[in-house]
């Protein structure tokens, strides 16, 4: 298995596997775990597709791990691989820091995977009051729902199948918890004739930075925060879980920036 790029950051070595980029058969996410671990790699970072599935491989899952159904942080230690959720922390570290202020009575989250469950705790945490769910699963979706329910209070979270029947009504805010807006799935996943400038809109798409719909909520006026705060409060966790240190930010800050603008 070769990796797909090495780079060093904080001056820990960084290794990366792309699956997009390992043919039409890329290893399966169990040997790429083991085949990592048999490196002697402290961890691995996981994100989309494989934070949920990653959970069938691991001997240990922290709280907030068991508490959202996903992991993104693997470690290794003492012959045990344990799995940890830095993305709840990350994602409301980053919308307080970057949206303070705003309302959150209502607000529609787009995604209900591994990801959009970090994000819906995390909201509901911040106070959200109406958290309404939308992704093409509904099964997914569902379950989400009455999880997050069972966990921060009934009503809180609805599954909702009309976005534009619930914007209607008013929104406070809208966040893209779903992949739609990559590079490899571009597109936005909320309507942009429903954007009205008093709402805020927040993605966690970091490759690119600027989706689609971040673009069309800045036209429109709305205040946006972009996927680069969860991405990078989430790794200073992760940073912290692998090696007992406390990183450096402006390194971090800047190695990521740089991700974004290499060719």
């Amino acid at each position: 298995m070769k990796w797909q790029a090495r780079r060093k950051i904080c001056g820990l070595s960084i290794a990366f596997f792309d699956t997009d980029a390992m043919g039409d058969e890329p290893p399966t996410l169990g040997d790429i775990i083991r085949a990592a671990e048999i490196a002697g790699f402290a961890g691995l970072n996981v994100t989309y597709p494989y934070k949920i599935e990653a959970m069938e491989f691991l001997d240990e899952i922290s709280d907030a791990a068991r508490i959202v159904g996903a992991v993104n942080t693997i470690t290794f230690r003492d012959g045990r691989r344990h799995g940890h959720n830095t993305d709840i922390w990350g994602f409301a570290e980053s919308f307080r820091q970057r949206l303070a202020g705003v309302a959150t009575g209502r607000v529609v989250q787009l995604g209900a995977g591994g990801a959009g469950a970090a994000v819906s705790n995390a909201l509901l945490d911040l106070g959200v009051e109406t958290l309404a769910l939308f992704d093409p699963d509904t099964v997914r979706g569902s379950e989400l729902a009455s999880r997050l329910c069972r966990l921060h209070g009934a009503g809180r979270a609805v599954l909702i199948d009309d976005l534009a029947a619930f914007a209607a009504s008013g929104i406070d805010g809208v966040v893209n918890a779903s992949p739609v807006g990559m590079a490899k799935l571009p597109g936005s996943p909320f309507p942009v004739s429903l954007l009205k400038p008093q709402m805020w809109v927040a993605d966690i798409v970091y490759f690119p930075l600027e989706t689609e719909l971040l673009s069309a909520a800045r036209a429109a006026g709305c205040r946006v925060m972009s996927g680069s705060g969860m991405a990078l409060y989430q790794a200073v966790r992760a940073f912290e879980l692998f090696t007992g240190l406390k990183p450096d930010m402006a390194v971090m800050e800047a190695t990521f920036a740089a991700f974004d603008t290499a060719t």
